[in-house]
């Protein structure tokens, strides 16, 4: 199972190589999901860093099966046609492509942020408003969960 966790500041270089933190790259089995990266438009318009054989899984599984034909084209078609193959380099880089870049409207001061089962890449700026603008959403979510483990433990013991 993935779990991906963290948040990690990196700036893009000269040549748009931005490094993949190497505390992140661990937390990724290579044998259960490949080496190598896809990079796509996740939601909200953030730009999504999947390991390879993950990527693949999502993609062909393609849309929910509820979704009307014309919708499983498009959903094929922004799947396959916005994401990228990449490879990290021998120092953990990867190059961002200009294309990719400029949609997902990222400068050269960014933030990696590990999300379960993919990286996140966010402007730094846009990284630490999210955070503010969510702070106290988070907080309640957290007390609820952790109320709910507490319950469910608290049956097993009485069981």
């Amino acid at each position: 199972m993935l779990l991906l966790t963290g948040e990690f500041e990196h700036t893009l270089d000269e040549k748009n190589r931005l490094f993949i933190s190497n505390k992140l790259r661990s937390q990724i089995d290579v044998k259960e999901y490949g080496g190598d990266f896809y990079l796509a438009m996740g939601p909200n318009g953030v730009l999504c860093l999947y390991p390879e054989k993950y990527f693949q899984q999502i993609a062909l599984a393609g849309a929910p099966g509820t979704a009307a034909p014309d919708e499983v084209v498009a959903f094929e078609r922004m799947t396959f046609a916005m994401a990228s193959r990449v490879e990290l380099d021998r120092q953990g880089r990867l190059l961002l492509p200009e294309k990719i870049k400029k949609r997902a409207n990222l400068g050269s001061s960014l933030t990696l942020v590990g999300v379960r089962d993919h990286i996140e890449i966010w402007n730094s700026e846009d990284w630490e408003q999210y955070l503010t603008d969510n702070i106290s959403q988070y907080q309640h979510q957290v007390a609820q969960a952790r109320h709910t483990v507490l319950q469910k433990q608290s049956r097993q013991v009485e069981e």
